[in-house]
């Protein structure tokens, strides 16, 4: 048994196929295009003649929706809209990421230190010239 999706019914058939159908169904495009264009007499099963006729149905009835295409102005609307989360989400992603990593206290640290008349990097753990070690020589 293998589970082919169906776009026209929106969910998974469960057929039994054999692997020439599975490449037919390939070819066609999936189960819903395989079922509409192989004409009746050559369907082998009954089960197949079955899944053809509701396809064909559901086929017809979205044939007869009516669709319905917005107007340049709300499709303007509407982007803008998009547009606007996505700058929305963006700033959120980012004041989260400078809030947890502590981008800001680290930036006005920097700025109060400018003012201060104490050499740079103090206290940091960076290494300075007194704090330099003699090199290691091996057999000295």
């Amino acid at each position: 048994d293998k589970r082919l999706f169906s776009y026209i019914l929106d969910r998974h058939i469960r057929v039994k196929v054999t692997t020439h159908a599975l490449r037919c169904i390939d070819k066609a495009g999936g189960i819903d295009e395989y079922l509409l264009k192989t004409p009746y007499h050559k369907m082998d099963t009954e089960l197949g003649l079955v899944w053809k006729a509701k396809i064909e149905k559901m086929y017809e009835e979205l044939g007869k929706m009516e669709v319905v295409f917005f107007t340049p102005k709300d499709e303007a609307k509407l982007e803008q809209g998009f547009k606007d989360m996505k700058v929305a989400e963006r700033t959120a992603r980012r004041d989260f990421r400078r809030q947890y990593y502590g981008w800001k206290a680290r930036t006005e640290e920097n700025k109060q230190g400018e003012g201060d008349e104490s050499p740079a990097g103090l206290g940091d753990g960076s290494l300075h010239a007194d704090d330099r070690c003699e090199p290691l020589v091996a057999n000295a």
